[in-house]
């Protein structure tokens, strides 16, 4: 049996200014500082073998956070790749003491287009309470020039399936550190949730969701 843990980043610059984020490459605030560490803390004696993280700085800021008060003491260590091998490490004792991170940008935040920088509550003012929560909260309403939820979902969830199961069929236990669309795409797999059960689903910043896997099955631990 392995582990999956799923964790949305910390709170952003741009979470603390209510400003729609989307694409837009913003780190974590001090707050979200902290609950990166506090998350780590609750992770701390679970077993990690490879992490992933979507290309947006948050969410990689959060794991590095949260693995640096992680009990095995072990190193991350950044892949410029999306393959494990090729940041190479010729001591085998000094590999068996790191933790690879893969980046990759099927893991990031759904894109908010023309939303992108404007203030939310601004936002509803000017074109309605109604219209921007098509735009935030409905499964197929896309902002302008952005991405719906279900567009979202056709570049996580191949990406997950592919890169990501294949390592806990083999036993490796993985983190993935992302955001509240890309892991809700991915919940909704796991959970076998349908279009109008995820878009109630709150991900709170900083949080860990742990499943056990076992025999092509998810089993949420909390």
């Amino acid at each position: 049996m392995s582990q999956l843990i799923l964790m949305r980043h910390g709170e952003s610059e741009w979470n603390r200014l209510n400003l729609f984020t989307g694409w837009v490459d913003v780190p974590l605030s001090s707050k979200g500082i902290q609950e990166s560490l506090a998350a780590g803390q609750k992770i701390m004696n679970e077993p990690i073998d490879i992490i992933f993280t979507s290309r947006l700085v948050r969410a990689l800021m959060t794991a590095l956070l949260a693995m640096s008060v992680h009990s095995s003491y072990k190193t991350t260590v950044i892949c410029h790749s999306d393959k494990l091998g090729v940041a190479e490490i010729h001591q085998e004792e000094t590999k068996s003491n790191t933790i690879p991170l893969i980046q990759n940008s099927a893991l990031n935040e759904r894109c908010y287009g023309k939303l992108q920088g404007l203030n939310k509550r601004e936002t509803i003012a000017q074109y309605g309470e109604e219209q921007v929560q098509v735009w935030r909260r409905s499964f197929d309403g896309l902002p302008p020039g952005g991405e719906s939820l279900a567009m979202t979902a056709e570049r996580v969830l191949p990406f997950f399936q592919a890169q990501i199961v294949p390592f806990l069929e083999q036993g490796k236990n993985i983190f993935i550190a992302a955001h509240g669309n890309s892991l809700r795409a991915i919940i909704m797999l796991l959970e076998h949730l349908d279009k109008s059960e995820v878009l109630n689903l709150e991900l709170a910043t900083g949080n860990p969701i742990i499943y056990n896997y076992h025999n092509t099955h998810f089993t949420k631990r909390y």
